[in-house]
């Protein structure tokens, strides 16, 4: 009893020693819109992320009408249809991808710490939710509208039952994204190395366009899946291709011609533009006015997209029931959903100088797909194009996302009855377009070549089993090469254990002006540079950047480097960094000794090359010394140095020489730590 009674009070002592402001620093950790809210520029920030939200609103119904394409309109069966409007991809209704552009951004926007990260539906969630719907609600032929109404916004039992297991799926995989959270699982991304994130999502496009064919062809055919499933998909192409419907091929090609000529010409002249045409719409608007006033659903024998019901649904539970039998689905929705969100989360965080926590991500497309489960919504994720859109667009914040929701409210209660004669082949091409960017991923093949051939190689292994199986069977057999390579190949490198950066400092009085001072810092880098390591050394590097440029004092001490070992807890690799200006009266150089530096992987390149773009942006001059010629040819080939000045030297001494630096000079201070 009296440890028990200690127990407890040691826990009231400490629920009473929480302050206010812990709870506060809590909850805005947790709801980041209570951090950019309270300080938005509504002067500044409100009109590009007006323009921004209405362009993303554009792409949004675009993408999700698409929606329908996926399990349906084929009276005999269809495949998910992937696209920008992705209810089509899990094969439900398309006003459930309408929703899924509604209530997912409104949850990121409160829980998300990606300000340029547009959620919603997306291809490839929406591709791994179909298998489930397919399997456990078969089509039989029966058109969207069928005569058993549910009395549920008009729609069918069939149509009812189908969005009850896209929903489960989504709802068991905001469990699991939670549950991460919850573990703290998301420092654990540095498996998630560029190349098979790369392989896995190029894959995974490949299979939605893949999904598409039978639209543009206007083909009717099985829904097939399963291993193998992409080559049983085209060996049934080939074998029934005088089915092929020319009408149907014919608004294809001519779709697919004008979005890439229309897009190409955007993006030649975007600078400029203020406002880039919305050729997505124009193509709807145009081809559902053609198809109307022809007749093309009769004449033609076209797919449509049909009845769209009009209004919000009341909530209600997911199916419960199916839960245990959507849990590969829900892993791979969780898995695969918040890899891409969190690459497309980091390189906005990089590029707009703020920081991103893994974990907290976790948390905010878990609720994303949680919460909105119970409003018919689909599994969601951030999109590549979206996100893409709002970097073009000028976006500041994620008030354009909430924009964007309020005018697809707009065309949820009063347009979207207008889209019932949109051709189904049209949102195909609009679909395949769209993942132009995610399929140009086959161009860094030469870069992983060239850099690290077994980075090739995993590239190339992880796409074929993103083919042969599906996406979240290569994101696994990814991260198991990955742990693979940390056990077999790392004990071969020459340095095992990793030490402390060597930091050496100079600071010289120049002759011609002795006010002035030239800081030279000397980082010798002893050990392996790979993707285990790779943020944690950035972070260090960057703190020793970010102690210097806010010191006022000519000779401060440096302080140690923070032990840089395997065992240590990661980094995600961001740093507030508010670009740094030098003081005028000093130049700052640094010296990366790389002669220790003998084993490194294309994680490792780009980070170097990372460090290298953070430094000029802050006016630091980076000079390379002692670098093998394969890191030499790997940095020159992994990205573009641009420098007027040479950047790789022999040796420690003859970098300083290049530093300019003249012959004659007093030392001023010279500082040395291990």
């Amino acid at each position: 009893m009296a440890g028990a009674e200690r127990r407890r009070s040691t826990v009231w002592g400490k629920i009473r020693a929480v302050r206010c402001e812990d709870v506060k620093e809590w909850c805005v950790r947790r709801l980041p819109i209570l951090e950019w809210v309270p300080i938005y520029d509504w002067k500044e920030n409100l009109v590009p992320d007006a323009v921004s939200g209405m362009m993303l609103a554009i792409q949004q119904v675009t993408q999700d009408e698409q929606t329908r394409g996926a399990g349906y309109l084929a009276s005999g069966q269809s495949q998910p249809t992937p696209g920008l409007a992705f209810a089509a991809l899990s094969s439900v209704h398309p006003v459930f991808g309408l929703y899924g552009s509604f209530f997912p951004v409104i949850i990121y926007a409160i829980f998300g710490m990606g300000r340029h990260v547009a959620t919603g539906t997306f291809a490839l969630t929406s591709l791994i939710s179909a298998n489930a719907v397919e399997r456990l609600v078969p089509s039989t032929g029966t058109n969207f509208t069928a005569n058993n109404n549910s009395g549920v916004l008009g729609l069918s039992e069939f149509e009812m039952q189908r969005i009850g297991v896209a929903a489960a799926v989504s709802f068991l995989g905001g469990i699991i994204q939670v549950a991460m959270f919850m573990l703290h699982l998301g420092h654990a991304t540095f498996l998630l190395t560029e190349p098979v994130i790369s392989a896995m999502t190029t894959g995974a496009a490949t299979h939605v366009v893949t999904s598409q064919v039978k639209y543009l062809l206007g083909m009717k055919m099985p829904y097939i899946s399963g291993p193998l499933g992409f080559f049983h998909i085209y060996a049934y192409i080939f074998e029934n291709i005088r089915s092929v419907q020319l009408e149907a091929l014919l608004l294809s090609l001519l779709s697919v011609v004008v979005l890439v000529l229309v897009k190409e010409l955007n993006e030649k002249f975007q600078r400029n533009i203020k406002i880039v045409l919305p050729i997505d719409l124009v193509l709807i608007i145009a081809t559902s006015t053609a198809c109307c006033y022809a007749d093309m659903e009769y004449v033609y024998g076209l797919e449509v997209v049909g009845h769209i019901p009009q209004g919000l649904p009341p909530p209600k539970l997911p199916a419960m029931n199916v839960l245990s039998e959507v849990v590969t689905e829900a892993f791979g929705v969780a898995l695969v959903g918040y890899v891409a969100s969190l690459a497309l989360a980091q390189s906005s965080a990089k590029r707009f100088k703020y920081t991103v926590d893994d974990n907290q991500e976790f948390l905010a497309h878990g609720l994303s797909n949680v919460i909105p489960s119970f409003f018919f919504c689909i599994p969601s994720a951030a999109a590549m194009g979206r996100t893409a859109l709002l970097y073009s667009t000028g976006a500041r914040t994620q008030v354009a996302c909430l924009i964007s929701c309020a005018l697809v409210l707009v065309v949820i209660y009063t347009i979207g009855a207008m889209l019932y004669w949109l051709p189904m082949c049209v949102l195909a091409s609009i679909i395949v377009v769209g993942l132009k960017g995610m399929l140009m991923q086959f161009r860094d093949l030469k870069k992983y070549w060239n850099v690290d051939k077994i980075d090739w190689s995993i590239w190339v292994t992880t796409y074929m089993f993103t083919i042969c199986f599906a996406a979240n069977v290569g994101l696994l057999y990814g991260v198991v090469c990955t742990i693979v390579i940390v056990i077999f190949r790392f004990p071969r490198a020459k340095t095992l254990n990793l030490k402390n950066m060597k930091e050496v400092e100079y600071k010289y009085k120049t002759e011609e002006n002795c006010e002035s001072l030239k800081q030279v810092k000397i980082v010798t880098v002893s050990n392996p540079l790979v993707f285990l390591n790779a943020r944690k050394f950035h972070a260090d590097l960057m703190k020793i950047i970010q102690k210097d440029g806010t010191s006022s004092q000519a000779c401060e001490d440096v302080n140690k480097c923070e032990q840089n070992t395997l065992l240590c807890s990661f980094s995600n690799g961001s740093c507030h960094g508010e670009s740094l200006q030098p003081c005028q009266s000093e130049q700052r150089v640094l010296i990366l000794d790389c002669s220790g530096l003998n084993f490194f992987d294309y994680t490792g390149v780009s980070m170097l090359l990372q460090i290298y773009m953070d430094c000029k942006n802050r006016h630091i001059e980076v000079l390379l010394a002692c670098c093998k010629a394969s890191l030499i040819k790997a940095m020159q080939y992994g990205g573009n140095l641009e420098s007027e000045n040479p950047i790789f030297f022999e040796s420690v001494s003859s970098a300083i020489d290049a530093s300019q630096i003249p012959r004659k000079y007093s030392k001023f201070s010279e500082q040395s730590e291990v």
